[in-house]
């Protein structure tokens, strides 16, 4: 703000003693010193405050970004509701177990008998005639 070197400020110094009288010097100095510190808060806290403000210009405006870009993919996939795994899993999981429970679990069930090991051996094919033409 102020472009005070080392040489600008004996020159001030040295006026100072000029103009102020030497018992008054300690009290001027004190009050120089601690309007500077004033000065020295305030312009950290201003630019503090300038700081965060700019932080959160960039953050609305990064916010702006990420929500256009997020709009521009989902624009681009267009998902509709057909493709959905999770739901497609869970309705063939449903159909395979109330494919495998009966309605009534203490009635016998219908496939009892062809999923129950069959002690009978299968029925053998009616020989054909040898003398008959093939039909394939």
């Amino acid at each position: 703000m102020f472009d005070f070197d080392a040489g600008k400020l004996i020159v001030i110094g040295i006026v100072a003693l000029i103009a102020i009288p030497s018992k008054d010097l300690p009290r001027v100095l004190r009050t120089v010193g601690q309007v500077a510190g004033r000065m020295r808060r305030m312009a950290a806290e201003f630019q503090g405050q300038f700081m965060e403000a700019m932080r959160e210009a960039e953050l609305v405006d990064l916010k702006k970004e990420f929500e256009e870009t997020n709009r521009k993919i989902m624009d681009s996939v267009k998902l509709d509701g057909a493709f959905d795994p999770l739901a497609e899993a869970r309705k063939q999981m449903t159909q395979a177990v109330e494919a495998k429970i009966p309605a009534n679990p203490l009635a016998p069930h219908e496939d009892a008998e062809s999923d129950a090991p069959q002690d009978e051996e299968p029925p053998v094919p009616a020989p054909k005639d040898e003398g008959a033409p093939d039909k394939s």
